[in-house]
């Protein structure tokens, strides 16, 4: 997700996570963000573990059999 698209979630969510705070219910709003954060955490994690894995069109090396003598 793009930065301009989790500040604007964040600002349109912000006005019914304060009412639930002013409610008594602030724990409702942590969950949300608190998932919706995770949500992004394990995106980028994923986006970074594809970026560290290597070509798959690479040829393998094969292992030679030394003789002994």
């Amino acid at each position: 997700m793009k930065i301009n698209y989790t500040f604007l979630f964040l600002i349109i969510s912000a006005w019914p996570l304060y009412y639930l705070y002013q409610h008594q219910l602030g724990a409702i709003s942590f969950l949300v963000l608190a998932i919706f954060f995770f949500l992004k955490a394990m995106k980028e994690l994923k986006m970074i573990k594809k970026e560290e894995k290597p070509d798959d069109n690479q040829p393998k090396r094969e292992k030679i059999k030394q003789n002994s003598r």
